[in-house]
């Protein structure tokens, strides 16, 4: 059977993961970090992705991003596979791949969900007990967005500059957004929606990418199709 395409288009706004092989680490020190960084943001620069938030953990990429163009979003993951595992293969003195298969994306509902996409994203480490504090996550936007730092590689996206008239308002909010987090359920919603492949959106939306990607955007009802009851015509008397 066929595999589907990615759900991946202009405009839009995608989660998007990428894992390395098992007992491989992404990164082994902060210089690599800083590489990864660096290939990243010229990567984007070059396709016309806008990156609106990141985590570096040592087993997986994770991005938030708005391709201009729909192949902008594949052409950015390429480039960052050769140019980042050809230099890390260097400098590690190794051969071979880094990655654990292909990419997984996912399109979401900017207004519905790319705020908590945001905060999914930034507490990463804090969720799985790599920091203790927020302010300690050197390996993501999180400080960006704080204010504790500026990273090239973000570009922030309407919704994050609405969230205050400036600067400070809006690293006051998004400290707040982020004290708030997620429910289980949404980081379970979440995670599972980018390795799926499944859209997040209300109907509307997820219409409108249905007919845009002429592909499935949500997974067919499970079981099988309601039996409907017999009609049985009745003469009238």
């Amino acid at each position: 059977m066929a595999r589907m395409p990615r759900l991946s288009g202009a405009g839009w706004p995608h989660m998007v993961v990428q894992h390395v092989h098992e007992g491989q680490a992404l990164v082994r020190d902060e210089t690599d970090v800083a590489l990864l960084l660096r290939t990243l943001t010229e990567a984007a620069r070059e396709e016309s992705v806008a990156i609106h938030a990141h985590v570096i953990a040592i087993d997986h990429l994770h991005l938030l991003a708005t391709p201009s163009t729909d192949e902008g979003l594949s052409r950015l993951m390429q480039s960052v596979g050769r140019r980042y595992v050809a230099a890390y293969n260097r400098r590690h003195d190794r051969r071979g791949g880094l990655w654990s298969g292909r990419y997984r994306c996912t399109v979401i509902e900017a207004a519905r969900y790319l705020l908590d996409c945001m905060v999914f994203i930034e507490q990463h480490a804090l969720r799985t007990g790599a920091v203790q504090q927020l302010a300690e996550d050197h390996w993501s936007s999180v400080g960006h967005h704080l204010g504790l730092r500026v990273d090239p590689l973000i570009q922030d996206h309407p919704l994050y500059w609405a969230l205050g008239n400036t600067p400070f308002d809006r690293e006051a909010a998004w400290r707040k957004r982020l004290e708030q987090g997620l429910s289980h359920r949404q980081v379970s919603d979440l995670a599972n929606a980018t390795h799926k492949g499944w859209a997040l959106g209300g109907d509307d939306f997820l219409q409108k990418v249905q007919v845009a990607l002429g592909r499935p955007v949500q997974p067919k009802p499970r079981g099988r199709p309601r039996r409907l009851s017999p009609v049985v015509d009745v003469a009238p008397k």
